[in-house]
Parts: C-alpha cells; structure tokens; sequence
C-alpha cells in the first residue's frame, strides 16, 4: 500500500518540523512522501524531495489538511493511505508506517487509525488523547468513535467517499465530523497503541479561538450529523459538562457566544447519520450524546 503524510505548519517550528520529516523520510519499507502545506505563511526550509505548498491565507486545520489531501490527487486517491501529523510531533518508532499498511491490509472495514501521542520527555499520554470514556489505560488497543486530528493515518477510499474534513471548523471536533461521517458509511476506526508519535504536552485552552469554536463547532457537529431528537441531549450533556469544569469568567463567556453563534450561522450541509450508526456507537461504548 502507498502510503503519504501530509502535515500543515503556520512556519513558526522550523526545527520541529525538520525533526518531523526526519523521521517520516526513516520509515521503514517503501518511500513515505509527505506534503507539507504552509498555512497563509511560508514553508520553511525541508529536506529535498518533500514536496510544499504555500496558502495566501490561513484556512484552519481542516482546511489546511484538505488542500494536502488533494495534493495527492482527487481526494487523495494517488495513495492508499495518508497519515496526517502535527508539526511539532515525531513519529517515535520507524515501523509506523509499516505497522499502518499491515493494518489495514488485515481489516478490509478498518478505515481510520488513531495514534497514541506521547510526551517525549515523560512517556505520559494525555487522559485526552485517548479517543475513548475508559481511557485509563492508553496502552490499550481498541475500536473508538473518533480519532486525533495530529496523529493518525487514514484509508483514502474513505475520504473519496465520505469527503474531507468540514473546512469551515476551523479549529475543533473536525476529527469527529469526518469520524461520525465514516462510521455512518460502515468504516471502523482503531485506537493504537504502538503507533506513537510524540509531542510535548500541552492544553488546547492554548490556543486564542479555543473555547468560542469548541462551543460553536460542537452545535455544528449536531446539527449537520445527529438525528433530531439527539440533537438537545447531546448539547444538554456538553452543556452540563462544561459548566462543572467551572471554567473562568472569561472562558464561559467565549463559550456561550460560540454556543449562539453555532446555532446563528450555517453549519453546511446536514446528513444525520442512520440510527444503526447510533447503536453501533452506542455499542463502541460511546453513544452520540457523550
């Protein structure tokens, strides 16, 4: 299987992002090509034979992430999988693309791959990072519900026939909309452990848009996949969650404007997913109201 990684970069992790293709370019068996894709900023300098692409504006992760995909041809399909990878990450093992292509050659349904993120300095996984409610033990392999944006590889005959990822997130749950999406189409999704890729730990709240888009594109996610009468219990529960992490001040009220502002502003097409789909997240251990 032909494998390509596609990482988006703002510019501003030169050294970080060299490190990342080193260890794309020391994958074991064939070639990994990568595409990197400046995003409304120029491409730093990359090992010869990477190809680059340089955005005028900056489209957000998922927009950023498809114009790679299609730097693969239509939908990406010149390859059979894509890995997409953060910037400031690693991949701390040289078999992960090898162990990706076995993978899915094993399991003709398996259609994305979620990796373990790791600190390299402590080893820890993020309680987060684990793509799954029991997430105690982020050395366990499983079948998930959804996947991380930065670390995981994905079948592109899913992509040619679900779609990209929404581009108008922005930033958040864009991971989730194409899961849901995939999951409805009768793909599976696998949480692996020894598929790593490392990268320092840090809080999403990081990030200045954060809690006005976790808000909106989580009323987004709904109303574009969930069947109607799900659509106020799963904002109810999110609701109810965020306000016992007792956020400050500030933070609530960035999320409430986002919360009207997903429910004000279009959230593209709307495909609710099949009640099946329902029962089988439900059965995954992560029924669309959690």
């Amino acid at each position: 299987m032909k494998v390509g990684a596609v990482i988006i970069t703002m510019g501003n992790r030169p050294d970080e992002l060299r490190a990342l293709l080193d260890s794309v370019a020391k994958q074991d068996g064939d070639p990994v090509e990568a595409v990197v894709v400046g995003n409304g900023s120029p491409v730093p300098d990359v090992p010869e034979g990477v190809r680059t692409i340089e955005l005028p504006e900056n489209l957000g992760i998922p927009g950023g992430r498809n114009v790679g995909i299609e730097a693969f041809g239509p939908g990406g399909t010149d390859v059979d999988v894509l890995m997409f990878l953060d910037d400031d990450g690693l991949l701390a093992r040289n078999d992960t693309a090898v162990l990706c292509r076995e993978a899915f050659e094993a399991d003709p349904e398996l259609g994305i791959i979620s990796f373990r993120i790791a600190d390299p300095d402590t080893g820890t996984t993020q309680r987060r990072h684990v793509p799954r409610l029991r997430a105690a033990d982020p050395m366990r392999n499983s079948r998930v519900t959804t996947f991380l944006g930065g670390a995981n590889a994905v079948r592109t005959k899913v992509l040619a026939e679900v779609g990209g990822l929404p581009a108008e997130f922005f930033y958040a749950h864009e991971e989730t909309d194409l899961a849901w999406r995939a999951l409805d189409a009768g793909w599976m999704i696998d949480y692996r452990a020894d598929m790593v890729l490392h990268h320092p730990t840090t809080a999403p709240s990081r990030h200045a848009v954060y809690h006005r888009m976790v808000a909106r594109n989580r009323v987004w996610l709904a109303r574009r996949n969930l069947p109607a009468p799900l659509i106020p219990v799963y904002l109810g529960v999110w609701m109810l969650l965020t306000l016992a992490r007792r956020p400050s001040r500030p933070a609530l009220k960035a999320w409430f404007g986002g919360f009207v502002e997903g429910w004000s502003t279009s959230c593209g097409p709307r495909r609710p997913m099949k009640w099946r789909t329902v029962w089988r997240l439900t059965r995954l251990g992560r029924p669309p109201v959690i």
